[in-house]
């Protein structure tokens, strides 16, 4: 294994870059070891799908991990899908800088699949500003937009985009310089470096890594054939023309790029903006809201139990002559919530009481609660089910236990005859995470379940 080297690729595709990329994430990882490099970044092409083993394999392997995406930017409306030439698509690398960052990253490549999506998953430039905070912008390779005009003779376009990107980023927009060999490229980084001394944007170098070593040059070559649907003896096909799109050393970097000092030892400043830890073994659960101002989660929850245990209960004749039923009733309610909260599930039973709630408003029925989550007198008081615990005398312990930690599981039956009414009504028609969000009111899943 080489010594530290002063160079960390920004710029790198894995497997999970469809019939494009051509290198193994623990391929990827244990060679960036081999090289001494202290960070290595992951720049999939739209997609985030190998973010969490990627950063798994850097953490076994001591390398900081740098979760990143490639994403595809029409400087048009991302809801515009006309034709490809009129709304060319351009690409862009992004950085997540810290957990901010991570998550405007998953809003940002679900709002691409969700709402932009056309030939390509595409962000525009307003979700792009919207949700930019937390990120690292590079310009990209040829595709990217300040590339394009450069290598098209449009230095003023060029000018416009890159000044436009730091309005966005500010200090944490970079120039990407890259050379693999390619006439165009030469170009481009003549102009970068003009453009970098114009307008003080300051340069980085990377590699557009899509294998590992040169010789796996031929390995993306039949993937890109498998994707066009051509083979690789066809002439007239998709074709690239370099075997250095692999992870170069340190060393090869330097001897690449004498012409714009800094732009390789840049790469160790940007790693050192990436500072993202993910903890995992722990349910992360959206917060309810709104909430009544001056209460939180837990008292808002324990105020409607409050006054779901006397509507409940009001009607029975014991309520009001049997004090010792009514306390025990008040007990085991109290209990109850205070088990809820301890185990953080506070904001988890207020999202299901209102969409319980919401479809009890819109006339559709449910189902009268099954399984383990009948023995919860909260869920009862919340009329997320209608099985009396006290009078059957039902273990809220089967439901939850702090004796052993796990997720609530309330199983809900809708009329199926309105279900898909329910569902179109309320949520334009889509479903996150198998739970149908009712309610505006709740977390915007659309922006951010990836």
């Amino acid at each position: 294994m080489s010594g530290e080297t002063n160079f960390v690729h920004l710029h790198v595709h894995s497997e999970y870059s469809l019939l494009d990329g051509a290198a193994r994430i623990r391929d990827l990882v244990r060679r960036a070891k081999e090289l001494g490099m202290k960070a290595l970044a992951l720049t999939d092409h739209g997609v985030m799908y190998g973010a969490i083993p990627f950063y798994k394999a850097c953490r076994e392997q001591g390398i900081q991990p740098i979760i990143g995406c490639e994403v595809y930017l029409t400087t048009g409306s991302r809801f515009e899908k006309g034709a490809r030439k009129d709304n060319p698509t351009y690409h862009l690398i992004l950085l997540a800088k810290n957990e901010t960052g991570y998550r405007n990253l998953m809003k940002l490549t679900s709002i691409a699949h969700l709402e932009g999506f056309h030939y390509k998953p595409r962000v525009d430039l307003e979700s792009l500003a919207k949700y930019s905070q937390g990120l690292v912008c590079l310009s990209s390779c040829l595709n990217g937009e300040v590339s394009q005009h450069l290598l098209h003779d449009r230095p003023e376009q060029a000018m416009k985009s890159a000044l436009r990107y730091r309005d966005i980023f500010g200090d944490d927009f970079y120039l990407e310089l890259q050379d693999h060999g390619m006439l165009d490229q030469k170009k481009v980084v003549q102009e970068m470096l003009a453009l970098s001394k114009t307008t003080g944007i300051p340069l980085v170098a990377t590699n557009d890594v899509h294998y590992i070593l040169p010789e796996d040059a031929a390995v993306q070559d039949v993937l890109i054939c498998i994707g066009t649907g051509k083979t690789t003896e066809d002439t007239d096909r998709m074709k690239m023309l370099t075997n250095q799109m692999y992870l170069k050393s340190g060393d090869e970097m330097d001897s690449l790029f004498r012409q714009a000092p800094g732009a390789v030892a840049r790469t160790l400043d940007i790693a050192d903006k990436c500072k993202l830890e993910l903890t995992f073994g722990r349910a992360l659960l959206p917060s309810f809201s709104p909430i009544p101002e001056g209460m939180t989660s837990a008292s808002y929850l324990s105020l409607l139990c409050s006054e779901g245990l006397e509507t409940r209960y009001n009607a029975q004749p014991r309520w009001e002559t049997d004090p010792e039923y009514r306390k025990r009733a008040e007990d085991r309610l109290a209990y109850e919530l205070s088990v809820i909260d301890s185990m953080g599930f506070s904001d988890y039973f207020l999202i299901v009481w209102d969409f319980i709630r919401f479809s009890h408003e819109q006339g559709i029925r449910t189902g009268p609660g099954r399984g383990s989550s009948a023995g919860s007198l909260v869920a009862y008081t919340l009329r997320i089910t209608d099985v009396d615990p006290l009078k059957y005398k039902l273990l809220f312990e089967r439901f939850l236990n702090p004796e052993r930690i796990s997720m609530p599981d309330i199983d809900i039956d809708f009329n199926d005859e309105r279900l898909y009414q329910y569902v179109h009504l309320v949520y334009d028609d889509l479903v996150c995470g198998g739970l149908c969000l009712p309610d505006r009111r709740l977390l915007d899943f659309r922006a951010g379940h990836t």
